[in-house]
């Protein structure tokens, strides 16, 4: 097993081994191991101080920031409040200064009172409260020893927690599963008490002790958790559940936020009251001593413990798991389920869940129910994902402002208080709009992010200004120019000076133009109209048009150079129409051939930007830019148009969107090339090569294979399945007819 250890940041620490309850369905006294018969009832003096050593120990090895401790049993009240409290303070102690402490309890409740809270409430230790649901449903397993019902002490320690001098140490309640409950009257049992959060899990089982399953349903479990799901869902999901959180997280790329899910390392350690180092205290339902490491805090560190192979073979991701789960489309999300779930005597962990069925369902399942509430519209609507580009736009604004490099600018607040302004006008808002989401802004506010100061940051008043001019808005917005030009994004150059010469302008707005004065004695250029060139005024200028839609030729912007090749000085006005009759006839190529994708591109791709060197292609900038390559023939540049179109528009949908998982991602083998690629490159270039391939048909060669490999990848989101569903449809629609022609005599036909 290899690959650096992964240090323990949740310390599971046994204060006492026995319980005031008899829960027929517990894993410390009912399933295989019965070590706890041998173990001292309440953790002594030694084992608190050496486990407090060992905690900072690792802290400070691992520079860890913080640490959590779950005081656990049995039951940890019976260790009563003077241990308690020894255990709080030593470990406090030992932390101090080192990491944070995040300390935490859970507990059957029973003897929960105001002298234990009080003492949580002094070290802040968070409270976790078991509760199965109803009367009905609690007493199936919690009852004592006698067959009382711990039911209303229980309820009296949930509502204990809920008093307003208390409530901050609620950390919820947790649910073992019995399908034999109702399970929206479970819920809504749980939901009364108006928990922070509930957590539902499965009862602990193998393949040699399966679960319960009184109707022979091999989706039972998953049939109870979906009749919750559907009640929370119904409810709002205003209330945390902890397992559905996950699945809905991994669902959209994101991490698992429980053991008993997902593919994240395991980060857990157990400390027995007897100071013995254990693995994850579920292990007990597999066999005597699945748990046992060998390993205790008087001898041993918890580096030890994470070098064990028991402890490794937990922390391996997709490699840990089974050859069936591996090639499991749902893996990412279930995980393989628990890992003491997985055993069977003859092959050990070398299995699937005993959940498995269970699992899959659930997974596929809350997949379906939720794909049209989490996904983002940017998927499927185009004016949805220009519209989430701009909210990029302005969230890494935002984050300039607040960061330092802005702090410390001399012009910065100036230049954000005249936006303030521009932007509670109605034809302000727009302008700005405009100005702040065209794609070079993104090239800017990401350098000012990597460097801030300098012209980055200067870029602010410069965009102000444009969006008062393009809004007709009789401001006056104060402006730096370098080497005698000053640009103003989206509309054009102004030659205010001489070369080698920087300085201070101002710039206002007049009628169809605007004025740019020196700051002090200087030149002063007059601008009657945007688009007319003249005066010392560059316009950007717009060109096609003829049979095509039309595009800026930026040759301007000093941000332009966010390409692999490096942009071309200003064009001549020749030079412009050369490129313009060129536009024309390729985009006349692309109308004929993929007449949906020339339609979109055409709405989408506002800038262009001539090239001195290479082929036509996408940028570090934002949605709607491409640089203008080096094409001989009109098939060849709209070829490169829509390859180009088809690149920025994923990097677009990747950057607002999750489509595939952010926490791993594994080799494949893409069918044109037969090479081992990450799962994102793959989707990349089958995205690009559905859109390039209804144009040129031999480039659909492998996509539908790729495509296939792809839907039944881990690593594939909510919102990348529905990526691949809109490319299944745009290869469908190509069936009906290659060409924009061919459609429309289909039409005059009928």
């Amino acid at each position: 097993m290899t690959g650096p250890l992964v240090p323990f940041r949740e310390v599971v620490l046994k204060v006492h081994s026995r319980c005031d309850l008899a829960c027929d369905h517990c894993y410390i006294y009912e399933h295989a191991d019965q070590s706890w018969r041998t173990r001292p009832k309440s953790i002594s003096d030694e084992a608190i101080s050496w486990t407090a050593r060992r905690l900072a120990e690792h802290a400070s090895e691992h520079a860890l920031d913080s640490m959590s401790v779950i005081l656990h049993g049995g039951e940890p009240l019976l260790a009563g409040p003077a241990r308690l409290r020894r255990v709080c303070e030593e470990l406090t102690s030992a932390l101090d200064g080192i990491a944070e402490l995040d300390l935490r309890i859970h507990t059957n409740g029973v003897q929960l009172s105001p002298r234990y809270l009080d003492l949580f409430d002094e070290f802040d230790v968070k409270v976790g409260i078991s509760l199965d649901g109803d009367r009905t449903a609690n007493d199936r397993h919690r009852l004592f020893a006698n067959g009382r019902s711990s039911h209303p002490l229980v309820l009296r320690a949930v509502q204990l927690l809920r008093e307003d001098r208390y409530r901050h140490l609620d950390l919820g309640l947790l649910c073992t599963i019995d399908v034999r409950n109702d399970p929206v009257e479970v819920f809504d049992a749980l939901a009364e008490l108006d928990p922070p959060q509930v957590d539902f899990l499965l009862p602990h089982a193998t393949w040699d002790e399966p679960p319960s399953r009184p109707d022979g349903s091999p989706t039972a479990y998953a049939d109870w958790l979906l009749a919750v799901f559907d009640r929370w869902t119904e409810q709002g999901q205003t209330l945390p559940v902890r397992l559905f959180s996950s699945v809905l997280s991994t669902l959209s790329g994101g991490p698992s936020l429980t053991e008993s899910l997902g593919l994240a390392p395991t980060d857990l350690v157990v400390i027995e009251t007897d100071g013995q180092l254990e693995q994850v205290d579920s292990l007990k339902s597999a066999y005597e001593g699945a748990a046992a490491t060998g390993f205790d805090v008087f001898s041993h560190s918890f580096d030890d413990v994470a070098a064990h192979p028991g402890v490794r073979a937990r922390q391996l991701g997709l490699a840990g798991v089974s050859e069936t789960c591996r090639a499991c489309p749902v893996v990412r999300s279930c995980g393989g389920g628990l890992y003491t779930h997985r055993y069977r005597s003859s092959s050990g962990f070398d299995n699937p869940s005993v959940y498995c069925t269970d699992l899959s369902t659930l997974v596929r399942a809350v997949e379906e129910r939720a794909a049209a509430s989490i996904g983002s519209s940017a998927v499927t609507e185009p004016v949805a994902l220009v519209e989430a580009e701009q909210e990029v736009n302005r969230t890494l604004l935002a984050a300039l402002h607040a960061g330092p490099g802005a702090r410390g600018h001399a012009h910065w607040h100036e230049a954000w208080d005249l936006a303030t302004e521009i932007e509670g006008t109605e034809r302000g808002a727009i302008a700005l709009d405009e100005v702040l989401g065209h794609p070079y802004a993104r090239a800017w506010l990401l350098d000012a992010q990597d460097a801030p100061g300098g012209r980055a940051l200067d870029r602010l008043a410069a965009s102000v200004a444009a969006a008062a001019v393009r809004a007709r808005l009789e401001l006056t917005v104060p402006m730096r120019f370098e080497d005698g030009r000053l640009f103003l994004p989206t509309l054009g150059e102004v030659r205010i000076g001489e070369p080698g010469e920087h300085g201070r302008a101002l710039v206002r707005a007049v009628g169809e133009g605007f004025q740019v004065r020196r700051d002090g004695p200087g030149r002063a250029v007059d601008v009657a109209d945007t688009t007319t060139e003249g005066g010392g005024w560059s316009p950007l200028r717009r060109v096609g048009g003829e049979g095509g839609p039309g595009f800026v030729l930026d040759d301007l912007d000093p941000y332009r150079d966010c390409f692999d090749a490096p942009a071309t000085p200003r064009l001549t006005a020749r030079e412009a129409g050369a490129w313009g009759t060129h536009l024309d006839s390729a985009w006349e190529s692309l109308r004929r051939k993929v007449p949906d994708q020339a339609t979109e591109a055409a709405r989408a791709l506002v800038t262009l930007t001539p090239l001195a060197a290479g082929t036509t292609c996408a940028g570090a900038h934002g949605y709607g830019a491409l640089g203008l390559g080096v094409h001989e023939g009109d098939d060849e540049l709209a070829l490169a148009l829509l390859r180009g179109f088809r690149r920025t528009k994923f990097r677009a949908l990747v950057g607002v969107t999750d489509l595939y998982a952010a926490d791993g991602e594994w080799e494949h083998r893409a069918p044109w090339s037969r090479e081992s690629v990450p799962f994102s490159r793959l989707l990349s270039e089958t995205f690009e090569r559905v859109g390039t391939g209804l144009f040129e048909p031999r480039l659909l060669d492998g996509v539908r294979q790729a495509l296939d490999m792809i839907e039944t990848a881990p690593e594939l989101t909510i919102d990348g399945t529905r990526v691949v569903a809109g490319l299944r449809k745009e290869l469908a629609g190509s069936t009906h007819g290659t060409s924009g022609e061919e459609k429309t005599q289909d039409l005059s036909r009928s």
